[in-house]
């Protein structure tokens, strides 16, 4: 008999609030909606779902509703105890949990959402755990990895495939939205100690931050159309911005990778 793989991470804080994670979720019904539809197993693993499982019920229900309602969510935790607590929210097969890691406890998803989780290892560590999670997906299957603040208002997430990275997106609740840069504090693993002067991440946000203020005369008409005017000025200057104005008016702004990709050596 074959012994199962050992979880590959640590234990994370584990700390969650519903409808965190609302946004991405959102953006993977969209962008994943293929990727999910081409499965012949549409498998969704909720990588490192913390302390209690609410984001992934919100995730298979909302997948469900948006996408094909015979989609299967498994929640992945390093801590038993926590798969264990998670249990009773279980709903087979459509929902379930248990012990797992970067590993992905040996299946083969087709999406895999691993969030807030990277955020708590050194830099060094991300490209492993890239590397092992997209070893583990299904044909085709993707990862979006990432990060959001306690309220879900401020996030960013890489989207990758067996080739490797893909995309940044960076998304706000622009009603409570400042600027643009504050976003850099919730960076992916990856990129945020990239913000400095030098690294394209840094560019972008400052380009971002000052097609905000150079909008200004928009706010009068909500923040939503001084966003969309910011990301305009940017494409317009020469950022390679994804989508249309219908996921710009979101809150969202996506890019290619090699857009933002951290310069070698730095």
């Amino acid at each position: 008999m074959t012994r199962p793989r050992r979880p590959l991470g640590v234990v994370t804080r584990g700390t969650t609030n519903p409808n965190r994670l609302r946004r991405v979720d959102n953006w993977i019904a969209a962008h994943c909606a293929g990727v999910l539809h081409d499965a012949a197993d549409p498998l969704v693993v909720d990588l490192g779902y913390g302390a209690t499982p609410v984001t992934a019920v919100e995730l298979r229900a909302r997948l469900a509703a948006a996408v094909r309602p015979d989609v299967r969510v498994l929640g992945l935790e390093i801590d038993p105890v926590r798969v264990a607590a998670a249990a009773t929210a279980a709903d087979p097969p459509w929902l379930t949990f248990a012990r797992g890691g970067f590993e992905l406890a040996g299946t083969r998803p087709a999406v895999v959402r691993a969030f807030n989780v990277l955020r708590q290892y050194d830099e060094a560590e991300v490209a492993p755990a890239w590397r092992t999670m997209t070893d583990g997906l299904a044909a085709g299957g993707v990862v979006v990895e990432g990060t959001c603040d306690e309220l879900g208002r401020l996030g960013s997430w890489v989207l990758l495939d067996a080739a490797g990275p893909r995309s940044l997106t960076l998304a706000a609740k622009l009603s409570t939205l400042g600027s643009p840069g504050t976003v850099a504090e919730r960076l992916p693993k990856a990129l945020i100690h990239r913000n400095v002067p030098g690294e394209p991440v840094h560019a972008l946000l400052r380009a971002l931050d000052d097609g905000w203020r150079a909008a200004a005369p928009y706010a009068p008409f909500g923040p939503r159309q001084r966003w969309v005017r910011a990301v305009s000025a940017i494409r317009e200057a020469g950022w390679p911005v994804s989508d249309r104005p219908a996921r710009w008016r979101l809150g969202e702004v996506t890019v290619p990778w090699s857009a933002v990709a951290p310069v070698a050596g730095g």
